[in-house]
């Protein structure tokens, strides 16, 4: 498919001068795809917050919500096909964001909003509490597809999920029609897994678990499994590849002792990934109410 056929994807999020994380990672990933990318930074920061404190640059709520209008009201915003957002800086980011999917959906019905819900992890969050609550009142009723981590979704419904069964019960209570839940509990020894839930298909995804990885997974894999999707791939086919692609970038960001993904180093691996995936069917929840 040509980049022209592919559309526009508008990925909003966190940009950093040095590193691969936020839309550094999403956007670099989306154009290697072959998607036209309108970029839009929430915050722009020197580097992750994880090496060290840096200087923190954030538009006033007035300047962002200006950028939106121009974007509503662009001359070419029939090429926008999907918005992704991720890591916002304020509650009412949240806000302007879900006033641009609402505008694109009025032009363009079938519009894709993937929501990548970036506010914590194992340690708790790590955005004002009111920003987080925006995230879950504002966008997550408005997504195609959100791609939490399993704490992040946890936080949201308000309960811990100690099972696969307990994330695929939370992931249906919270609303979006798919949900890609990262973290989730892994049946092999060894492993992380990736949850999807879409209709009557719950699939799980597992590779090694590498430790002390390099931040951007999250980022990365929200921009991948959607490209797949909006290239009409299958869904168990797409979270294939896209874990595979994730999976691979981390081995070999880590076997080089790499402290960022090296995506420009491996660019293949987000086109055509080697790395084997274990792929799984699970009971979905809505199989156990019919019965």
């Amino acid at each position: 498919m040509k980049s022209a056929d592919k559309g526009a994807v508008i990925a909003i999020s966190s940009h950093v001068v040095r590193g691969s994380v936020g839309n550094r990672a999403s956007v670099f990933a989306l154009e290697t795809l072959g998607h036209p990318v309108w970029a839009l930074p929430t915050v722009v920061l020197p580097w992750h917050p994880g090496h060290g404190p840096s200087t923190r640059m954030v538009f006033s709520p007035e300047e962002f919500d200006r950028a939106i209008d121009d974007l509503l009201r662009a001359p070419w915003r029939g090429e926008v096909r999907a918005v992704l957002s991720g890591y916002l800086a304020n509650a009412a980011q949240a806000r302007s964001i879900a006033r641009l999917v609402e505008g694109l959906k009025r032009d363009t019905p079938d519009l894709f909003y993937a929501c990548d819900p970036v506010m914590g992890d194992l340690g708790g969050l790590y955005i004002a509490e009111e920003t987080a609550a925006a995230i879950r009142d504002h966008l997550i009723p408005l997504a195609s597809l959100a791609t939490p981590n399993r704490y992040e979704l946890a936080w949201m419904c308000g309960s811990a999920l100690e099972t696969n069964a307990a994330i695929m019960d939370a992931a249906l209570s919270l609303g979006p029609s798919r949900m890609l839940v990262t973290s989730a509990v892994p049946m092999m020894a060894g492993g992380t897994g990736n949850l999807y839930l879409s209709g009557k298909t719950a699939l799980l995804a597992e590779n090694r678990l590498v430790e002390n990885a390099p931040n951007g997974l999250g980022d990365l894999l929200a921009a991948l499994f959607l490209s797949r999707l909006l290239d009409g791939m299958e869904e168990e086919r797409a979270l294939q590849l896209a874990t595979a692609s994730v999976f691979e970038i981390l081995a070999r960001t880590a076997k080089t002792g790499g402290d960022e993904l090296a995506l420009e180093t491996h660019a293949s691996s987000l086109s055509t990934p080697m790395a084997m995936v274990q792929m799984r069917k699970l009971f979905h929840p809505a199989q156990k109410r019919r019965t």
